[in-house]
């Protein structure tokens, strides 16, 4: 049997191919909202971040969300996703763990 694809995207701050699953998911809509997609199917552009707060940080620092969803992203937006990001970071890691259980099973 064939092994299973697995779709990998790059962070945008770091630059590491990642598996899709194991990164978080910035989304600019058609109406122009930034916002965080842990679904990964809302419509929109998508920019991909690791769950690490680093590379969040360093995504602001050097505008890289900016250059990725080819949108100005404002300091209100940067700081409405952060305090976002730390809501979702902990949700997040928990979705990654119970993903590497079903896969051990």
């Amino acid at each position: 049997m064939k092994a299973k694809k697995i779709p990998m995207r790059k962070c945008v701050a770091c630059q590491q191919m990642m598996p899709k699953k194991s990164l978080i998911r910035v989304v600019r809509s058609p109406e122009g909202e930034v916002s965080i997609d842990l679904t990964g199917k809302k419509s929109g552009r998508g920019a991909y971040l690791c769950g690490q707060v680093a590379c969040f940080k360093l995504a602001h620092k050097n505008r890289a969300l900016d250059r990725a969803l080819k949108a100005t992203v404002g300091a209100e937006v940067y700081e409405q996703l952060a305090h976002d990001f730390l809501a979702v970071e902990d949700e997040f890691l928990l979705s990654q763990e119970r993903e590497e259980e079903d896969s051990d099973e």
